[in-house]
């Protein structure tokens, strides 16, 4: 880790010193549905994705050195994510505007969701609102297609999560049932 990142997150993690949030969802919890704005004029719901994986990563702050080089990190293994049939959202308080302005300078190809008003419910109800900052904590969430936490994970606030546990959680979802053909059927 280069001497600049270990200085930004040693600054972050002085910012946002203690989780005071509540204990996030774990496996197994049905997901608590959502419709929040991915641009200011479109709303992105949970129920939007039965039938297929879904991560949600919920991240502090816009323009945060963590968070920018976490969501890109994603960015770029977006691919990887879909060979799972998985589909990728971020989520933090930040409004809209500033997610607009964040997803094009980093060239970010998923949506990012404001949790914005009221602020931090999605995150609260997930169990990873920092109340007393007013931000969300850095957590992960692997949604199985029947709307069902398979994973999740709270990073320390000023630590790059990565993603080898989302790929190791979608590698042990539950493969969808193919359909018999007429010759297996027979």
């Amino acid at each position: 880790m280069s001497l600049k990142r270990q200085t930004n997150q040693k600054k972050y993690t002085r910012l946002y010193p203690k989780r005071d949030s509540a204990k996030a969802l774990s496996a197994g919890v049905r997901a608590p549905d959502f419709s929040l704005k991915s641009t200011p004029d479109q709303t992105v719901s949970l129920a939007d994705f039965r039938g297929q994986p879904l991560i949600l990563a919920f991240f502090p702050a816009d323009w945060s050195p963590v968070c920018g080089d976490q969501m890109t990190l994603y960015n770029e293994i977006l691919p990887e994510f879909q060979k799972f049939g998985a589909e990728l959202m971020g989520i933090s308080v930040d409004g809209v505007w500033c997610h607009t302005a964040f997803a094009r300078e980093r060239k970010l190809h998923f949506p990012l969701l404001s949790d914005f008003e009221p602020k931090g419910d999605v995150a609260q109800a997930y169990g990873v609102y920092r109340k007393s900052d007013g931000v969300t904590e850095r957590a992960l969430f692997v949604i199985d297609g029947n709307g069902l936490i398979h994973w999740s994970y709270v990073s320390p606030i000023g630590v790059n999560p990565g993603a080898a546990g989302i790929l190791a959680a979608l590698e042990t979802l539950p493969a969808k049932k193919k359909p018999k053909s007429q010759k297996e059927a027979v």
